[in-house]
């Protein structure tokens, strides 16, 4: 079904801003940079009154359904080489091809005459067309048919190091233009998506490409030529990552520093052999992206208080615990960002750096040549540090040394990998830790999860019916003070996820007397997060509904992210 957007308050261009537009889109592709002297704010506004002008309809392609139908017979290199899409048939027969530049009109005649149809231009906004595009025919559809001619010739990708390669065949492919290409345009596509890591992974029926987008895993799709280039991507991506694309037998990891769209990008790369050849992930660390201040990360403000008094302590453990991809290492960075200054030496060792920090010296873990966690540790307080930050505590060795340095009068940041603050106690216990010396050391746990923002644009306002809620949310409070709750929907502006981004819940353990007394003695976890709830700890799930009733996400992210207590 073809959604056409009923055109309002339009004036028309005159023959001066005509001419503007018709460079803008000769040189540009797109209307983005010439708004002001259009007199509109948007660029799809700008569209609807090129369409209005031209007396074209104008298509909303984030609402259509187009069928796969429309593209039997149709030249892929036509789109690609034209920018355009067929849509549907009109009621007079005549194909409806959507494009963002109605003023090339070579396209309508190379469609005309490769399908032999009259040809009606509807025109769609250019970010819309793309997507299109892909979701039909794939990321890097265009390079696997050789079409190297685009608008815009130059690649909008920069290897930052330099790039070496021997002469087997493996390599001699991996370099070839289109190759490159087709790489490159899976990278660019994951930064533009806010992609947090790219997996390539190797299946029976061929390679399959996916995005992990706000913590969830998103297909892309790809055209199945694609297949036969599998070999030859993984090569490119060894050899940016300098190494060994011979070596298919064992996993490697790597490093790739790149710049892509102007925005320098670090990525993580981890190949591992599979039954049907090597998986690669990538995890893609963009600091441009980053807020690195515990305001930026949503941060609660009276848990924001609480944990700011917590970090200026000037000796004793503070712990982030939570699985991997919880955020703990953005928050240890943010509170070292709070704290740092020209009167505090602060030194971090870390596995590996995700992040360099101005004013903070940051020590690269090397397990192969001894310098481990523990070993790092040791000599950094030989340093004078006045903070140390410990990337993760993994066994009693790095334990020791961390409390240690507590104990010297350091203040020791740390991870710890548990399912609530008050199992980091017991977690250490279980390494071999004394009692005491925890009860003693340890000011401090936050755990943490994170979930999906609902999309500002498209969520909407909903009553929860009791019987489809968890016992634990707080319905008669909603009721009683008429506060509003949301759900996702979906729309072009999340990708119809009905989500764009994500936020933190956090749970604060602050070691009060009793906590600490019932830490020494190595009381259970459950009756140390007992004495911290009656102290005013919020756990995870109690946070998670507070941003729920403020509108920030959704009832089942929290369900599926914190368990009820």
């Amino acid at each position: 079904m073809i959604v056409f957007t009923e055109i309002h308050d339009v004036v028309g261009l005159n023959p001066t801003q005509l001419q503007i537009v018709r460079e803008s889109l000769r040189n540009e592709g797109r209307l983005q940079s010439v708004l002001p002297a259009l007199g509109v704010r948007t660029e799809e506004k700008a569209y609807q009154e090129l369409a209005a002008t031209l007396r074209l309809r104008f298509v909303d392609l984030a609402k259509s359904q187009i069928e796969h139908s429309v593209l039997d017979g149709f030249s892929a290199k036509l789109i690609h080489r034209y920018n355009i899409f067929p849509v549907g048939i009109d009621e007079d027969g005549s194909l409806l091809v959507a494009t963002s530049n109605p003023l090339e009109l070579h396209a309508m005649d190379a469609v005309t005459a490769a399908t032999g149809q009259p040809v009606i231009p509807v025109v769609a906004l250019p970010a819309e067309l793309g997507k299109l595009i892909k979701s039909h025919l794939g990321v890097g559809a265009e390079t696997i048919d050789g079409l190297m001619a685009q608008v815009v010739a130059e690649d909008n990708v920069e290897v930052l190091d330099e790039i070496e390669w021997d002469q087997s065949g493996d390599a001699q492919l991996a370099q070839e233009a289109s190759v490159v290409r087709l790489v490159n345009e899976i990278l660019t596509e994951a930064v533009e998506v806010r992609a947090s890591d790219i997996h390539i992974e190797a299946q029976e029926s061929g390679m399959k490409v996916r995005y992990r987008i706000d913590g969830v895993l998103q297909t892309q799709p790809m055209p199945s030529e694609i297949n036969r280039f599998q070999s030859a991507i993984v090569s490119r991506l060894k050899i940016m990552a300098h190494l060994n694309i011979a070596e298919k037998r064992i996993p490697q990891d790597g490093r790739i520093k790149l710049k892509v769209s102007g925005r320098e990008i670090d990525l993580r790369l981890s190949i591992i052999p599979m039954l049907h050849g090597e998986g690669i992930v990538m995890r893609i660390l963009d600091k441009d992206r980053m807020d690195f201040t515990l305001r930026g990360v949503g941060m609660d403000e009276d848990i924001y208080e609480q944990f700011l008094k917590l970090i200026k302590q000037p000796h004793g453990i503070i712990l982030v615990t939570g699985p991997t991809g919880s955020g703990k290492t953005t928050t240890l960075y943010s509170a070292l960002n709070e704290i740092k200054d020209e009167a505090t030496k602060i030194i971090t060792t870390e596995d590996p750096i995700e992040y360099q920090l101005d004013g903070i010296n940051q020590i690269q873990v090397h397990t192969k040549v001894g310098l481990t966690f523990a070993a790092s540790l040791r000599a950094i307080l030989r340093h004078d540090p006045d903070v140390v930050l410990v990337g993760e505590i993994r066994d009693l060795e790095t334990a020791e040394n961390a409390i240690q340095a507590s104990l010297t009068g350091h203040l020791v940041f740390s991870t710890l990998h548990t399912n609530d603050a008050a199992g980091a106690f017991t977690r250490m216990v279980d390494m071999g830790i004394e009692p005491f010396l925890i009860g003693t050391t340890v000011e401090g746990i936050m755990a943490q999860r994170l979930v999906r923002r609902l999309c500002p644009h498209c969520k909407e306002k909903f009553e929860p019916i009791p019987s489809e809620i968890p016992n634990d949310f707080p319905y008669q409070k909603i009721m009683d003070e008429k506060i509003d709750t949301y759900r996702p929907v979906g729309c072009r502006e999340c990708r119809h996820t009905g989500y764009s981004g994500r936020i933190a819940l956090y749970e604060l353990l602050i070691a009060t007397e009793e906590v600490r007394l019932l830490a020494s003695m190595g009381r259970q976890s459950n009756e140390i997060k007992k004495a911290a709830r009656n102290a005013g700890m919020m756990t995870l799930r109690e946070n998670g509904w507070r941003k729920v009733l403020y509108g920030i996400t959704s009832i089942d992210e929290v369900i599926r992210m914190a368990k009820e207590d």
